[in-house]
């Protein structure tokens, strides 16, 4: 009965999400289907085949790696902020931005990012029926976070339509940064946190192709040739797609590095200025709520909204009480609080539901993520693009918490 309750659990996501489409005739269900098998064919891989978990765990450590190495660069002029116990939210997630976002922008520098663009964008864009660059920013976000590869596209973003810019503002819901994933891993349990990491971004494609269906023509389904996140508009001008044969004139490269450098500063203090204030909003509704009645808050108000979705999840109604306020109190805060909340005795969890638990918090589907992306696309785009996305917060919102839900759903038809 349970594991019936879960496939129609599945059916009313995708259901909710054409409900809400922004233009049901454009949906192409060729690729919602295709995706959606291949989604399916992963969970049944990654907890079915060690090889398979190793395989993720393997390309994880890669980048964990690499943060590793930024954290040198932290540790030599801000010491004090990587001895605490449990490094604060800018240290850990925001400050390795400062050697990610140069790395990748080298990579432009010399060819090789786009070279990957080019290749991997076209064999996904051939299998799911998606457009090139969302595609492959699919796949960039599944290792780098939605920030970072935000700021490594940011010469793309600005050559696409405002449209699509909303559509990559919605996948950019859910995901994580690899720099993180070991941080996940010591509190709920690492198989699932890294088997949700390409469930969260094969969903995405899924709820996005739903909710907000863009046509791009053959003339517009190209790759930028990327300038990095210090790329300008000139340079996208100069350079506009990948196949062009006339190589433009490449800026010197250590004032090409430094301006990357500065770029990935600003958008750090685009991010935290965001985050502050849209953590600090949602205390103060907390705050009014209180005052008529000391019980009430956004946190059990999303539990109770949430426990029909954590029912059709196919746990017993106790279990699904307990994870409707889980899902309610990593939507209005963040997933840290409730995996420091449930790690001491996840493991006593009956294995559907410490799976499905794990897969819903391993993302950053949450309000003050809106405030990132949002932030992080002020730095990227101009104006007008950007007054469209913050026209679309609800459908960004809406896009995290389905892809969650999703991914939570699908890993919980083999886990039991």
């Amino acid at each position: 009965m349970y594991l019936l309750v879960n496939i129609l659990g599945i059916f009313v996501f995708l259901g909710i999400a054409l409900l809400f489409s922004k233009n049901r005739k454009a949906i192409n269900w060729r690729s919602v289907i295709t995706v959606l098998v291949l989604n399916l064919f992963i969970a049944y891989i990654l907890t079915e085949f060690a090889w398979g978990r190793a395989a993720v765990n393997a390309a994880a450590n890669g980048f964990a790696g690499l943060v590793q190495v930024a954290n040198s660069g932290i540790a030599f002029a801000l010491p004090s902020w990587l001895s605490m116990k449990s490094p604060d939210f800018v240290t850990s997630a925001l400050l390795p931005i400062l050697l990610i976002v140069p790395v990748f922008d080298i990579l432009t520098y010399i060819g090789v990012l786009p070279w990957i663009i080019k290749w991997v964008g076209r064999g996904l864009a051939f299998i799911t029926g998606q457009p090139k660059f969302e595609s492959f920013f699919a796949v960039e976000m599944m290792f780098l976070g939605n920030t970072e590869a935000l700021a490594v596209s940011g010469l793309q973003l600005k050559q696409i339509s405002a449209q699509r810019n909303v559509v990559i503002s919605m996948m950019s819901m859910s995901c994580v940064t690899a720099s993180i994933l070991g941080a996940y891993t010591q509190m709920v349990p690492g198989q699932y946190v890294l088997t949700a990491v390409p469930l969260n971004i094969l969903n995405a494609v899924i709820i996005t192709s739903i909710l907000s269906p863009v046509k791009v023509t053959p003339e517009e389904d190209t790759i930028a040739k990327m300038g990095g996140s210090s790329a300008n508009d000139s340079a996208a001008v100069a350079e506009k797609v990948v196949d062009e044969s006339k190589p433009a004139q490449k800026e010197p490269f250590f004032s090409f590095l430094g301006d990357s450098i500065l770029g990935a500063g600003k958008l750090i203090l685009i991010i935290t200025a965001n985050v502050i204030a849209f953590v600090a909003l949602a205390a103060l509704v907390d705050k009014i709520f209180g005052f008529i009645n000391p019980n009430l808050s956004l946190e059990h108000i999303l539990g109770i909204i949430m426990f029909p979705f954590a029912w059709l999840m196919g746990s017993d109604v106790n279990t699904a009480f307990n994870f409707a306020q889980q899902m309610g109190t990593k939507l209005i805060t963040n997933e840290f609080v409730v995996m420091g909340k449930v790690s001491p005795h996840i493991n006593d969890f009956a294995p559907h539901y410490r799976a499905q638990l794990t897969v819903f918090l391993t993302s950053f589907a949450n309000l003050s993520t809106v405030g990132m992306i949002v932030g992080a696309f002020k730095g990227l785009v101009d104006r007008a693009k950007n007054d469209v996305i913050s026209h679309n917060v609800g459908y960004m919102l809406l896009s995290g918490i389905l892809v969650s839900l999703m991914s939570a759903g699908v890993i919980g038809l083999f886990v039991w």
